[in-house]
């Protein structure tokens, strides 16, 4: 039997072997996953304890268009209740807490800005529509600010786009462009991300341990602790064949070797490498060194323009490094003042962003509980920065260099609660900071070979799969666009019939056009939203 190796264990590998055994027949026996950490997960990981803080770095917005997603957690059962799958637990789950947000954007006076009304001039629509129109070819290299005037980026459209997907201004206009196309349909209602589903509990326990338990049951092996240093490839360019993977078990050097009907599936660079944690009453330590996943990339890369370049991702730090904070607290004085605050229950809404931040803070308060194992009476809720180099409002020091306390105080300030109840949430909370260096490398400014494909042209049994594989049309940073690689890795190395279904293009939808059109010119209402419901002082469409 021919047997698959993959480099990685994140949901783009679990996925993959999932379609190895589903689709490809594979027994699971024959199945090998290789993971440098200790930890699997990849970027969906969640840490920690109520008592000593909980860790989730990130969270994950799903919608009803992942098509892909969807069908491969169909067949995955819940592991809060094996009767249903994942799929439909997501999907129940958006029944009865669809979010309603009303609070999208906080200006600083700590009004609600009248999110109906998107703040584009008529210049922002036609410099919108022409990004939409131009092809992707003629935005090779090009920045987001390189297709924008100035007014773009102050408008309620940007504030709200750019904290939703982590969207900086010297970002990659391809990707910006692919986005505004992917999720056009969810222009008419994306202040409320009414249309936005979410997991149960964090995308760890929801997502990454059902598909471990459905691969363990089948015998697949994960083996951690293994740094996969180098693949051996069959002498010639006209195809391309893995001969031997290289790793590193412990410390003790290995080599596998690879039969012709083998498989070798490779996740290509690392959003999360050099992550570092902080703690409440210190900021994080900088690692600076790169994963396996990125040495692995330049080590294969080397003179194979086919490969990619992964030195475009790698390389601008400063240009895509995230923080993020998790809160954790057995005191109820926080989401209590906040759904009070916002007028939604605690999982009803959505992110609030505060518009004057200089770090662009955001905050989220998750449906609980947010871990199956929380404590009763334990709460949990994150956060996280867009621009953590510059110095805070309040705190006259960069967020990298904040501990938890000081970032915690930060939010505090920009929220208008009472002042002992900010007294209490500081008293009985612990933050932990999470520094990413290359969090967003995957939008920096790039050109269209810079990414390889899945597989690559002439590739016999290698496939790059993850959010540095390049997919026509999908958009990455989305659990949809690693399930999309890791199918058509299956699909394409094994010459099925059976392949991932097309990406969804609302574009191409009359309908869907002539709503983002309307939605683009909708005007403030004489008066808006504020805390609380009530309705008072003049619309507040500020920038930062």
């Amino acid at each position: 039997m021919a047997k698959a190796y993959l480099v990685g264990s994140g949901v783009v590998a679990l996925a993959a072997a999932t379609f190895l055994i589903r689709d490809g027949g594979f027994d699971g026996a024959d199945i090998h996953l290789f993971e440098e950490r200790r930890e699997i997960g990849g970027a969906l990981d969640a840490d920690g304890t109520a008592d000593a803080g909980c860790t989730m770095p990130d969270g994950r917005m799903l919608e009803a268009e992942f098509r892909c997603t969807y069908d491969l957690l169909s067949g995955i059962p819940s592991l809060d209740d094996p009767s249903v799958s994942v799929t439909q637990e997501i999907l129940a789950g958006h029944e009865d807490f669809a979010g309603d947000d009303v609070a999208r954007l906080v200006d600083g006076d700590g009004k609600f800005v009248d999110t109906r009304s998107m703040g584009f001039s008529e210049r922002d629509r036609l410099e919108l529509v022409r990004c939409l129109a131009t092809p992707e070819g003629h935005l090779d290299g090009k920045r987001i600010t390189d297709c924008f005037g100035e007014h773009f980026f102050s408008t309620n459209f940007w504030l709200m786009w750019c904290t939703t997907f982590a969207f900086q201004p010297c970002h990659s206009a391809i990707e910006f462009r692919r986005y505004l196309r992917r999720f056009i349909h969810l222009f008419p209602d994306f202040s409320a991300m009414s249309g936005a589903h979410r997991t149960r509990h964090n995308p760890y326990d929801s997502l990454v341990r059902p598909l471990t338990a459905w691969l363990s049951e089948r015998g697949v092996t994960l083996h951690t602790g293994c740094h996969v240093t180098d693949l051996a490839l069959a002498p010639g360019r006209r195809n391309t064949v893995v001969k031997t993977i290289c790793l590193s078990r412990h410390g003790r050097d290995e080599k596998i070797t690879v039969a012709p009907d083998d498989l070798v599936l490779v996740t290509n660079g690392s959003v999360t490498d050099a992550s570092s944690l902080g703690s409440h009453t210190a900021p994080p330590s900088p690692r600076p060194h790169r994963s396996d996943a990125w040495l692995l990339w330049h080590r294969l890369a080397r003179g194979r323009e086919d490969f990619g370049d992964p030195a475009v991702f790698d390389k601008h730090i400063k240009e895509s490094r995230w923080e993020s904070f998790t809160v954790t607290t057995r005191d109820p004085a926080f989401l209590e003042a906040l759904e009070e605050f916002s007028g939604r229950g605690t999982g009803k809404g959505g992110r609030i962003t505060f518009t004057d931040s200089n770090w662009l803070l955001t905050i989220v308060a998750p449906r609980r509980p947010v871990r199956p194992d929380q404590p009763e009476g334990a709460s949990v809720w994150w956060g996280y920065g867009l621009f953590p180099g510059r110095a805070g409002n309040h705190t006259p020091k960069p967020m990298t260099m904040c501990s938890g306390r000081e970032i915690l105080e930060e939010v505090l300030e920009h929220l208008p609660f009472d002042e002992r109840v900010s007294a209490r949430v500081l008293e009985n909370s612990t933050a932990v900071p999470c520094l990413m260096p290359y969090f967003t490398s995957q939008f920096l400014a790039r050109r269209r070979d810079d990414r390889p494909r899945v597989v690559p042209k002439g590739s016999v049994n290698l496939a790059f799969i993850g959010q540095f594989a390049d997919v026509p049309d999908d958009v990455v940073f989305t659990v949809e666009y690693s399930v999309r690689t890791a199918w058509t890795a299956v699909a394409q190395l094994l010459h099925l019939d059976k392949q991932p279904p097309s990406v969804y293009k609302g574009h191409h939808d009359p309908r869907v056009l002539a709503a983002a059109l309307e939605t683009m010119h909708r005007r403030p209402a004489r008066a808006p939203r504020t805390p609380g419901g009530a309705v008072r002082g003049r619309p507040a469409v500020r920038g930062r």
